[in-house]
């Protein structure tokens, strides 16, 4: 699979919802351990991983905010975050996709977004 701009490429009949890249934070512990299994899962390898606590956040919301929440550019182009940025890197994956699609299925979303946010809460907790 070729690149462009340091992307992978992507195939037309591919899922526009599934991650080709995906910002997280390295500093975090739990983060980098959540993400080390991500890449080593089959379609792992078509992700472009970008650690934006070593610089590289996506150029339209900047460091801060990446660093704020996690973050999945789509096959089709869109920046997602929280938990519909977590439904996009699990797309990409076979294993995880079907539980994906089921879990992106209205009102999953809210509630899965509900949880990510306590998450976020007790983050801070695994920094130190």
């Amino acid at each position: 699979m070729t690149t462009t701009h340091d992307r992978p490429a992507i195939a037309a009949t591919d899922d526009p919802a599934r991650a080709v890249e995906v910002f997280y934070d390295g500093a975090c512990p739990l983060c980098r351990a959540e993400i080390g299994a991500y890449r080593k899962m089959r379609g792992g390898d078509a992700i472009g991983w970008r650690d934006v606590a070593a610089g590289e956040a996506p150029p339209e919301i900047g460091r801060e905010a990446a660093l704020a929440r996690f973050h999945a550019r789509a096959a089709d182009g869109r920046l997602v975050s929280g938990f519909r940025a977590f439904l996009a890197v699990w797309r990409a994956n076979p294993r995880l996709a079907p539980a994906a699609r089921i879990l992106s299925t209205p009102p999953l979303p809210h509630v899965g977004e509900a949880a990510y946010r306590l998450f976020l809460a007790i983050r801070p907790l695994w920094r130190r």
